[in-house]
C-alpha cells in the first residue's frame, strides 16, 4: 500500500459485541502518537453548552479549540483562509492564530502527499498495513476448494452460475463494446426519459447507447432471483431485519420499499444518483443496500478467478487458452468514499456481518482490534447536555475524524483489514485521505495506479463534502480509471480486455447519494460518470420547502439579482449588494443585521469592503478562534457591532444559537434547506425588541433555481423565475 500521513488517533477501548470473530491479530494494538490536530477534532462533542447568555459564553469559553478543529478537521477550504491570512493582517490576534494553524494543517497534508511518514524529523510512524497474511489473501496463489472447504458445491456453484446469462454481473462485465459504441458516447449526447416509481419517485434514466427506454421498477423481489453470491442469500435477510416493519409485505422479507428499488437499480450495474439520503432518516438503509451489492460484486469476482485459478491448474500441458481473462490491471474493484471514521467502520461491521453464514461460523478478520481503536470512539466522550438539533447528532456520531484510508481483501470466509492498497480488493477512504495518497503534479510521491480497475464507485454523503473541500473530489475524479503507470506485477493473459484498451470507464458503475441536489454535485454525475448502460437519476421536487417551518412571524423579501452567466453570478450579487441592499441597512434603526454567507471567498470579500467602508460590524467564519467568537456573539447581542458576518460552514460544523438578530440577509440561499429556517427561528431566541421590526432579505438568481425551491416550493419558485420584481412573503407560524 502506498505510504500516507499515518493516522495519529487515539486509541478507544469499545465493547467486543461484534468482534468474535475465530482469529485476529492483535499484535498491532500498540498506542500511537496523538497529534495536536486530533485533539483538537475530539473537542467537537465534548463541551457543555449552558441555557443562559452569560453560562453560555463561559462554555464556549471552555471550548478552547472546538470551533477550529472542527473546521480545520475538514482539510478544507485551504485556499481560502491562506488568503484571508494575507488580506486581514490587521485583524484581532485571535483570528491570525486561527489562520497560522490552518495553514500549518495545510503544510502538513501537502507533506502528506510528499511521504515524510518515514522520516523521523516528523516524530510519526510508518502508516501501518498488513504484510504478514500477503499470501493467505493472494488471487494469483489460492484455489476455489482451499477457500471454500467444500471444493464440489463450490464448483457446483460456479457452474450454475455460469449456466445463468442472465446474471447482472456476467452480462455487464463480460459485454464486449466495440470502437463505433465507445465513439458515439464520447460524441453523442445521452437520450433521456422518464417514468414514475412508487417509493423513489421520478427517476430519469438516461444513456447514448439505450434510447428510448423506460425503466420500470420490480413490485416483488425475490432473494433467489437476485444472483446474490452465497452466502449473502441467507445472510442478508437477517442482517436486514432491523429496517423491516410490519408494513411490509410477508412476501418480500428483505428488504424495505426504498432498498428494493435502489437495488434493482445498482443491480442492473447502472449509475446511480440518489439526492434524498439522509443521516437521519434512510441514512443506514442505504449504507446496507450499497454494502450488499458491493460484496456481492466482490465475491463473485473473486470466486471467478479462483475458479479459473483452478481450471488453469488443472489443464493438459502445452495447451494456452485465452479464455481466462478475469481480473483488471490492478486489483482493487471498489471504491467507497464517505466523509468519517464512523462510516467506515459501519461498514466493516456491515460486511461483517453479511460474510457470517451463523453465530458458529465467524468469519476470521485479520486486525480487527487495530480497526476498532483506531476507528471506533468512546460513547462517553460526548456530555449529557450538550444540545445540538437530531440531523447534527446523526452526521456527527463516533469518530468523525476525516483523513483517512483503508484496504480491504476478502475471501470467502475471510477479510483482511489494513491490507496493501495492491492487494485489496475494496478501498474505503475520506476525500481527503485519498487525496494525499493521489498527490498532485509535480510531487515526487504520489501514487493512483490502484484506482485503474476500480469497477464500482461509491460516493456516500457526498453534500458533507461540500462543506469540506470539492476539490478532493474533483481530484479523484481526475485520477480514476487511467492506465498505470506500472505493470505492479499482473498477468496479462489474466487481464480483460476492457481494461487493456482503457475503457475501465465506460463499465465503472458510480453510486453516488447525497442529501440535497446542488449544481456541484450535478456536475460530477453528469461529466464524470460514463457507463454504457446508462445513468439513473431521481429528481423529485420539493412541494412546500423549508420556509413552511418558521414559527416566527416575519416577512421574508426574496430580492432578485439579474446576471448574464453563471460565473457573472459572483460579482453581480456583491454589486447588487453594495449598491441595492447594503446602503438600506447603514441606518443605525437598522442595528442586529445578521448577514448569511454561504461561500467563504464571498465572506472574505465583504469582510474587505465592510472594513474599508469602515463599517461598524463583527464577523464569525469557520477559522475564527473561540475567544473571537465569543467576542463577536457578546458585541452583536448588546448592539455594539451593527453587522454580523456568518459563514454557512460555522453553522454546519456548530450550530449556535445566535441571539440578538433583528434584522437577516441570506447573501445567498443556503445550501442545506432547513438551514433556512434554523436562521430564521434564531429570532425567537431574543427577548428584547418588537416582532414587527423583524425583517428578512434574501439575495438570489435565475441560476438558484434547485436551492429556491427547496426554500419556497416547487409552484412558488416558477413565478418567482417567471417575475422579475421582488416577492415578499409573509410566515404566520409552522404553516404558511
Amino acid at each position: 500500500m502506498v505510504s500516507g500521513r499515518p493516522e495519529e488517533t487515539q486509541i478507544c477501548e469499545l465493547s467486543d459485541d461484534s468482534d468474535k470473530s475465530s482469529k485476529e491479530s492483535d499484535s498491532e494494538t500498540e498506542v500511537e502518537q496523538v497529534s495536536g490536530y486530533h485533539k483538537l477534532l475530539a473537542t467537537l462533542k465534548t463541551s457543555p453548552e449552558s441555557e443562559s447568555e452569560e453560562e453560555e459564553d463561559e462554555s464556549e469559553s471552555e471550548e478552547a479549540e472546538e470551533s477550529e478543529a472542527e473546521m480545520g478537521s475538514e482539510g478544507s477550504q485551504e485556499t481560502g483562509e491562506a488568503e484571508e491570512g494575507k488580506e486581514d493582517k490587521n485583524d484581532v490576534p485571535e483570528e491570525e492564530e486561527a489562520t497560522d494553524t490552518a495553514e500549518q494543517m495545510l503544510s502538513q497534508e501537502q507533506a502528506d502527499g510528499t511521504d515524510t511518514s518515514c522520516d523521523p524529523r516528523h516524530g510519526v510512524i510508518e502508516e501501518f498495513t498488513d504484510v504478514k497474511h500477503e499470501s493467505e489473501f493472494s488471487l494469483e496463489t489460492n484455489f476455489m476448494e482451499e477457500e471454500s472447504g467444500d471444493c464440489n458445491a463450490d464448483r457446483r456453484d460456479s457452474s450454475s452460475s455460469q449456466a445463468l446469462p442472465e446474471d447482472p454481473f456476467k452480462q455487464h462485465m463480460d459485454k464486449e463494446l466495440e470502437e463505433k459504441e465507445i465513439e458515439k458516447m464520447s460524441t453523442l449526447p445521452k437520450t433521456a426519459s422518464q417514468s414514475q416509481w412508487p417509493r423513489l419517485g421520478q427517476v430519469i434514466f438516461s444513456s447514448t447507447l439505450e434510447k428510448h427506454k423506460t425503466l420500470k421498477a420490480d413490485k416483488d423481489v425475490d432473494v433467489k432471483h437476485l444472483h446474490l453470491h452465497k452466502p449473502l442469500e441467507s445472510t442478508w435477510p437477517k442482517v436486514n431485519k432491523q429496517f423491516l416493519s410490519a408494513v411490509d409485505k410477508p412476501t418480500d422479507s428483505s428488504f424495505t420499499p426504498l432498498q428494493r428499488e435502489l437495488f434493482c437499480i445498482m443491480n442492473s450495474y447502472r449509475d446511480l444518483f440518489y439526492p434524498e439520503r439522509t443521516a437521519l432518516t434512510n441514512g443506514e438503509e442505504v449504507r446496507h443496500a450499497y454494502c450488499l451489492h458491493a460484496l456481492n460484486h466482490v465475491l463473485k469476482a473473486n470466486a471467478q478467478v479462483l475458479s479459473n485459478n483452478a481450471k488453469r491448474r488443472d489443464r493438459k500441458p502445452g495447451t494456452d487458452t485465452d479464455d481466462h481473462r478475469d481480473q483488471g490491471l490492478t486489483r482493487p474493484k471498489v471504491l467507497m468514499i464517505v466523509p468519517f471514521r464512523e462510516c467506515a467502520l459501519r461498514i466493516v461491521h456491515i460486511f461483517i456481518s453479511l460474510l457470517e453464514v451463523n453465530d458458529k461460523k465467524k468469519i476470521d478478520v485479520s486486525n480487527k482490534k487495530r480497526f476498532k481503536g483506531e476507528f471506533g470512539s468512546d460513547p462517553e466522550e460526548k456530555p449529557p447536555n450538550l444540545k445540538r438539533p437530531e440531523d447534527y447528532e446523526a452526521v456527527f456520531a463516533g469518530n468523525i475524524d476525516d483523513h483517512f484510508r483503508i484496504g480491504v481483501a476478502i475471501l470467502q470466509k475471510s477479510m483482511r483489514l489494513y491490507a496493501p492498497f495492491y492487494s485489496s480488493d475494496i478501498i474505503i477512504a475520506s476525500p481527503l485521505g485519498i487525496r494525499t495518497v493521489i498527490g498532485a503534479e509535480g510531487e515526487k510521491k504520489r501514487d493512483f495506479d490502484f484506482l485503474s480497475s476500480i469497477e464500482i464507485l461509491i460516493i456516500d454523503q457526498a453534500d458533507i463534502y461540500l462543506m469540506q473541500n470539492w476539490e478532493h473530489v474533483l481530484h479523484l475524479m481526475k485520477h480514476i480509471n487511467l492506465l498505470p503507470l506500472d505493470s505492479h506485477g499482473v498477468d496479462f493473459s489474466r487481464v480483460r480486455m476492457l481494461n487493456l484498451n482503457n475503457w475501465s470507464k465506460y463499465y465503472r458503475q458510480t453510486l453516488l447519494f447525497s442529501a440535497l441536489q446542488d449544481p456541484q454535485i450535478n456536475s460530477v454525475f453528469n461529466k464524470h460518470c460514463f457507463n454504457y448502460v446508462g445513468q439513473v437519476a431521481i429528481r423529485n421536487v420539493p412541494l412546500t420547502g423549508s420556509i413552511s417551518h418558521v414559527v416566527v412571524q416575519l416577512p421574508h423579501v426574496f430580492r432578485r439579482l439579474e446576471a448574464d452567466s453563471v460565473t457573472s453570478v459572483i460579482d453581480g450579487r456583491f454589486q447588487f449588494f453594495i449598491d441595492k441592499v447594503l446602503p438600506e441597512y447603514r441606518d443605525a434603526i437598522m442595528s442586529h443585521t445578521l448577514i448569511y454567507v454561504p461561500s467563504y471567498f464571498d465572506y472574505v470579500r465583504l469582510r474587505n469592503y465592510f472594513k474599508k467602508e469602515d463599517l461598524n460590524f463583527t464577523h464569525i467564519c469557520e477559522y475564527s478562534k473561540k475567544a473571537a467568537v465569543c467576542r463577536a456573539r457578546r458585541f452583536f447581542l448588546k448592539g455594539e457591532k451593527q453587522f454580523l458576518l456568518f459563514t454557512e460552514r460555522f453553522h454546519f460544523y456548530k450550530r449556535y444559537t445566535i441571539k440578538g438578530i433583528r434584522n437577516l440577509i441570506f447573501y445567498e440561499l443556503p445550501t442545506y434547506s432547513h438551514f433556512y429556517s434554523e436562521i430564521c427561528n434564531m429570532l425567537k431566541a431574543t427577548d428584547s425588541g418588537v416582532d414587527a421590526t423583524w425583517t428578512c432579505t434574501v439575495l438570489y438568481s435565475k441560476y438558484d433555481a434547485q436551492k429556491l425551491a427547496a426554500v419556497v416550493g416547487i409552484d412558488r419558485t416558477a413565478q418567482m423565475l417567471q417575475s422579475k420584481k421582488n416577492v415578499h412573503l409573509f410566515v404566520t407560524g409552522e404553516n404558511e
